[in-house]
């Protein structure tokens, strides 16, 4: 909505102090024009030929080049050009991206729920990973489509793709937060396997693994149960061909306690806790993986005939087939937890530095990364069906059954105490 400069001077020239002060702070400037209009007369704006949508337009305008000056130092030059520049392509990358995604994680499931794949409880994990994962990318396409190619920048729509919006954020953070939570179950169970692979407790808790994945479809909205509270729909009257048109838009209710509990709960228990957890456990997967190494350096000498002596004194055994396995799982999952700190850790840092350098960095900076950080929870999202595809043996046999009709030869389970616990 625009404002004619008369009226700006009008308004000006009523309010005298009240708003000529440079930079004055938007909550002083509402109880500036509450003062006004509680001591003026009905009359003051038929004399000046004003509004109430002019006066509140006025208000807007003033917000936002207040909010603009004091922020303006914030994420500006060259970075805030190269992801502006990026927006605009936004749209047909993250298409591209989610169609395969929908595709692949179909073809995962498909393949994660056979029955010979189906025992172990990694499997069951990555396939429910593998369903949140395709419905955030389901979702995702028309909101993509509608805000990137169709209205690009456009940031005020009908009362119904309002509510379209507020349901996309809700949905998107809670498949977001259920994905965080199946990935922690993920290495968790992992740990557990590889620290304790013949013991009653490992039994015990990997026999529990489908409770463990209902949990997390329970707890996650749980956890974003503020979110649903801090942000609202709000609307506006704008002139369109000299008739009001009420359009509306999303708000959040920023000046709050809850505001700021979200953010911090936000980037801390939802974001930052879990990456600092997978850090851990990836960190003792990948020790895992570095003994093995280490074992097999020192096993090497069964193949070479030059070493036939050092052979002998290992007793010549090449390393188990389910050692080999083992490691090989390990290494899957450790590239799966990998990709998904790179996702994870920006999102939490940058919600971090929201909460404590609040809305100049909020308005200026979180949103401009918005589209990056989306693109990397959907490449992350994406890209199961490639890592299982080129680190997963047992995942290409059965693949190969089922869309090729070759017979699932040489499948074998690596056994826990009587539980399968890899799939690879």
């Amino acid at each position: 909505m625009n404002i004619s400069e008369d009226i700006q001077e009008h308004i000006n020239r009523l309010m005298g102090n009240a708003i000529a002060t440079d930079g004055e702070s938007p909550a002083v400037l509402h109880q500036n024009f509450t003062k006004f209009f509680a001591n003026s007369s009905k009359d003051i704006f038929k004399d000046h030929n004003l509004t109430l949508d002019n006066v509140n337009a006025f208000v807007w305008y003033w917000n936002k080049a207040v909010a603009e000056r004091e922020c303006s130092t914030y994420c500006s030059g060259t970075v805030r050009d190269i992801f502006t520049s990026y927006r605009s392509i936004h749209g047909y990358i993250s298409l591209v991206i989610c169609i395969f995604g929908t595709i692949a994680n179909i073809l995962n499931i498909i393949v994660l729920t056979r029955k010979e794949m189906a025992k172990a409880p990694i499997n069951i994990i990555l396939k429910w990973l593998a369903v949140t994962d395709m419905i955030v990318m389901i979702e995702y396409i028309p909101f993509s489509t509608y805000m990137y190619l169709i209205f690009p920048g456009k940031r005020e729509f009908k009362y119904s793709w309002a509510a379209y919006l507020l349901f996309h954020m809700h949905l998107s953070q809670i498949l977001h937060t259920i994905s965080i939570s199946l990935t922690v179950t993920l290495a968790i169970w992992r740990y557990i396997a590889i620290k304790h692979p013949h013991g009653s407790f490992a039994a015990c808790v990997l026999s529990h693994c489908n409770e463990a994945i209902l949990m997390s479809y329970i707890i996650s909205p749980l956890l974003c149960f503020p979110t649903y509270f801090v942000f609202r729909i709000n609307e506006k009257t704008i002139k369109e061909n000299n008739r009001s048109v009420l359009l509306y838009h999303l708000d959040a209710r920023e000046d709050t306690a809850l505001y700021r509990f979200n953010f911090w709960m936000h980037s801390i228990v939802i974001k930052l806790l879990p990456c600092v957890i997978l850090t851990v456990i990836s960190f003792v997967l990948i020790r895992v993986l570095y003994k093995a190494a280490k074992r097999k350096i020192k096993l090497k000498g069964y193949t070479n005939p030059a070493n036939q002596g050092a052979a002998t004194a290992l007793n010549g055994t090449k390393p188990p087939r389910s050692d080999r396995r083992t490691d090989r799982t390990t290494m899957l999952l450790v590239a799966v937890l990998l990709l998904f700190l790179i996702t994870e850790f920006p999102q939490g840092i940058l919600g971090l530095l929201s909460g404590i350098l609040q809305k100049c960095f909020l308005t200026r900076c979180y949103s401009l990364f918005g589209e990056l950080m989306d693109l990397l929870a959907l490449i992350n999202a994406a890209v199961g069906f490639v890592l299982y595809g080129l680190m997963s043996k047992q995942f290409r046999t059965s693949f190969k059954a089922v869309f090729f009709k070759h017979p699932p030869h040489g499948m074998e389970m690596t056994k826990v105490t009587g539980l399968t616990t890899t799939c690879v």
